[in-house]
């Protein structure tokens, strides 16, 4: 169990000013801001390689007033961002903290690419849902695990230290809770010590611990874990020890479109420009519009915690602009089929329960009323042959809730103080998705990570 030890000092073979505790998206643009503050930085990664949950996302990050949108002529701004966020989480998210998110992630996605050669272009041809503009930012690859190259390719040509197999298992402070240091295992059993005068917890929540998704979120104890797992929670278990203030533990994001068995994440964006799910009966059970991480939920409410994506060439063409979705199409995920009954046939679901589907959308994009669950449909959109359709099922990816810091991403303690060298980012910090799985907005995840990965940074140097 990864533990607080408190003592008068600490003897190390390391010395640094700034340790980063974490490789991904958040841990990264930290050692860029705190090399740039002056600091000596080490970066400890548990793993033999730099990826971490960014490389399991779609690695798009939100921002209002960026560089990138201006040049795409897309106009938007950092108050209906703010207003976009809270309007998800139903007002849940302390608005402070949100509104020092929202005004930091312009800054630093230009800071990123003005100073470390990371260019960014927004997704322009379809919203987000929740999203009332077009302001998801990606690198070119338009991958999770392109960013996080990018990001590591920009911290080795500074002189920050990324040392790699090295899992920080102990944190040493005063008894004043000043940082004095912390004890890292390798995979051979060796132990080494660094003292550093601050600490960034860079290292995401607690997905990957069956044993605090069972206490903070029951609901998806049994659900498949799409999320890196080295999420273990550790800035969750030092933080109880060392008195910090813990906040929104059972809010989290889940996907309802990872494709099952291939265990590949299908875009969302197939919802969005007309796509549906049906279940084993071949009816549709939910709003597919109000948002991937609630339908999570949704989807494993089904029989056999199963659900199709249904939609057609047209999307097909859109998802193939995605490598997941390229890779799902490789595994055979993706089936097609010239007709309705066909493809009811393949999957095995009632070709008339399919077909009564299809044509109620139909019906209702004439109507312009919405369906039982709240969506409206649109004739530009409406699915026709040849259809296609995934087998999916929902998954937990990663936690939202973690430790209250400040506006310079410093942990706050119980007693209303802060701990002055201590700081957290990402998933280690509370983000702004509030307490329940509704409230996540997409990309709330990577928006917190770099945003407050910068302030930590910064702020430590």
């Amino acid at each position: 169990m990864p533990n607080v030890i408190v003592s008068d000092g600490f003897d190390a073979e390391i010395e640094v000013d700034c340790l980063i505790i974490g490789g991904g998206a958040a841990g990264l643009t930290a050692a860029l801001a705190a090399i740039e503050a002056g600091d000596n930085v080490l970066l400890a990664e548990r793993d033999a390689k730099l990826a971490g949950s960014t490389a399991l996302s779609s690695g798009l990050i939100p921002a209002a007033e960026t560089k990138a949108q201006g040049a795409q002529s897309i106009e938007d701004s950092r108050d209906v961002f703010f207003t976009d966020i809270m309007a998800k989480n139903k007002n849940s998210a302390d608005p402070e903290h949100v509104r020092a998110i929202t005004d930091q992630i312009p800054q630093t996605l230009n800071w990123l690419a003005d100073r470390h050669d990371i260019p960014f272009h927004v997704l322009d041809d379809f919203l987000y849902p929740g999203h009332s503009h077009h302001r998801m930012h990606a690198v070119p690859e338009v991958t999770g695990q392109g960013l996080v190259t990018r990001l590591e390719q920009a911290v080795m040509a500074t002189e920050a230290m990324i040392v790699t197999g090295a899992q920080v298992i102990d944190l040493v402070v005063t008894a004043g809770g000043e940082f004095l240091g912390a004890t890292c295992q390798r995979p051979d059993g060796a132990s080494e010590a660094i003292a550093a005068r601050r600490v960034i917890l860079a290292c995401n929540g607690y997905g990957g611990n069956p044993g605090l998704v069972a206490r903070y979120i029951p609901e998806m104890k049994d659900a498949l874990y799409f999320g890196h797992p080295g999420n273990q929670g550790e800035a969750i278990l030092w933080g109880e020890q060392l008195g910090a203030v813990p906040a929104h533990l059972s809010g989290y994001q889940g996907h309802g479109s990872v494709a099952h068995p291939h265990g590949i994440l299908v875009t969302w964006a197939l919802m969005m420009e007309g796509g549906i799910q049906i279940n084993l009966d071949g009816k549709r059970f939910s709003n597919e519009h109000q948002g991937y991480s609630e339908q999570a939920v949704a989807v494993l409410a089904q029989p056999e915690k199963t659900a199709f994506n249904i939609f057609d060439s047209r999307l097909r063409d859109l998802g193939r602009r995605f490598e997941d979705f390229r890779n799902a199409e490789d595994s055979g995920a993706v089936i097609t089929a010239d007709s309705a009954d066909e493809l009811a046939a393949k999957i095995g679901v009632d070709a008339t329960a399919l077909t009564a589907s299809l044509q109620d959308c139909t019906t209702l994009a004439a109507s312009g009323e919405a369906d039982i669950h709240g969506r409206r449909f649109n004739a530009d959109t409406m699915l026709a042959p040849p259809y296609c359709a995934v087998r999916v099922t929902g998954a937990l990816f990663h936690t939202q809730g973690g430790l209250l810091v400040d506006s310079k991403a410093r942990v706050r303690r119980a007693d209303g103080g802060v701990f002055e060298t201590i700081f957290a980012c990402g998933g280690a910090a509370c983000g702004v998705s509030g307490p329940d799985v509704s409230g996540y907005l997409s990309g709330n995840g990577l928006l917190t990570a770099l945003a407050l990965g910068h302030l930590a940074g910064g702020a430590a140097g």
